[in-house]
């Protein structure tokens, strides 16, 4: 099969490779859409800090929102599975341990994140090998673009929720990105007051079509009081900004990363009350975002601006703009022949 491969910094191709088995547990998905997200571009230009701790090397096959159907089963697999569509978890515990026990596989100590982690090949190939324990069945209003925008939703969905914003509640978004824009679709969908904090006027504009009530520049935001915000950036001033930010008593959720260390005073965080949480996957989130896309309450396909073949996407991670591409944030790959 063809697959995606990150031979290094500003190196890619596309490969012949050998189609995977599906061990016992497991099954191939055929993959029909899959997308390109912050984490790949990381590996292409090298700032991934997995590559530095050892967790990740070239070269790697990179992927992991993406949806398909499956096609093979392994051993011990329930054979309802086969022919259906899906979506899947990219964080794959090790099933033993205290944390994956306790239902927090996404931070066990020996986890594979499919396409990113402990070389288990991504979704950026004609198919996946994934445990069936991973798979979520994409119901038949969820089309192939929203089943791939089911990961990216379930870490906005999880942010969201931890800001616990009652409702008509004011909350900030900064960085109006894949994550933002879907927080964003999340909250207004909960009822929530939404305003976003962007750098350039085309994402701002395009955060204004999605309902947002204020989309701003760091200078022109409003001085109004934020029951929370959202940090989905990756700068690193911007995580203490949050705090600047909020409202006494309410709560900041980091799910951006910088590539440089960021720097926080815990005595704001103490003097303001602050609450701050970060998340990390979509794990707990992604079967409550394909039922909010199954029922139409949050639609994230307005997002996807193009969607292109693995022979271009080296020129998309290289910072080239699909031709005829739309105003969104998200590029998706149709991986098939």
């Amino acid at each position: 099969m063809r697959a995606f491969v990150v031979t290094g910094p500003g190196r890619t191709s596309v490969e012949d490779v050998e189609a995977p088995a599906p061990a016992a547990g497991q099954v191939i998905v055929d993959v029909e859409r899959a997308g390109v997200c912050g984490t790949d571009m990381e590996f292409f230009t090298g700032d991934m800090a997995y590559l530095r701790q050892g967790h990740a090397r070239y070269p790697i096959r990179i992927g992991h929102e993406w949806c398909g159907t499956v096609s093979a089963l392994g051993p011990g697999v329930d054979s309802r599975w086969l022919g259906r569509r899906v979506t899947g978890d990219t964080m794959l515990g090790c099933g033993r341990c205290r944390r994956c026990s306790a239902g927090r596989h996404h931070v066990c100590g020996d986890r594979f994140e499919v396409g990113i982690r402990g070389g288990w090949h991504g979704a950026l190939a004609e198919r996946l090998a994934v445990p069936a324990s991973a798979l979520h069945a994409l119901p038949d209003g969820v089309d192939a673009t929203a089943g791939a925008m089911a990961e990216p939703g379930g870490n906005a969905l999880r942010a969201v929720e931890s800001a616990e914003l009652a409702p008509g509640a004011r909350l900030l978004i900064l960085g109006p990105g894949t994550i933002g824009l879907l927080a964003a679709r999340f909250a207004l969908a909960r009822g929530a007051e939404v305003h976003v904090m962007g750098v350039t006027r085309s994402s701002l504009a395009f955060a204004r079509t999605l309902g947002v009530h204020g989309a701003w520049t760091a200078e022109e935001l409003p001085h109004l009081p934020w029951d929370g915000v959202i940090d989905a950036t990756n700068a690193p001033d911007l995580p203490a900004r949050a705090i600047e930010l909020v409202e006494p008593g309410g709560r900041v959720v980091y799910i951006g990363l910088a590539a440089v260390p960021s720097t926080v005073d815990t005595r704001a965080l103490v003097l303001k009350d602050v609450t701050a949480v970060g998340i990390l996957s979509a794990s707990a989130g992604l079967a409550r975002a394909i039922e909010e896309y199954a029922t139409g309450m949050v639609d994230p396909r307005p997002l996807v601006a193009a969607t292109v073949t693995l022979d271009a996407l080296g020129a998309v991670l290289a910072g080239t703009r699909p031709d005829g591409a739309g105003p969104g944030p998200k590029i998706h790959v149709d991986p098939r022949p």
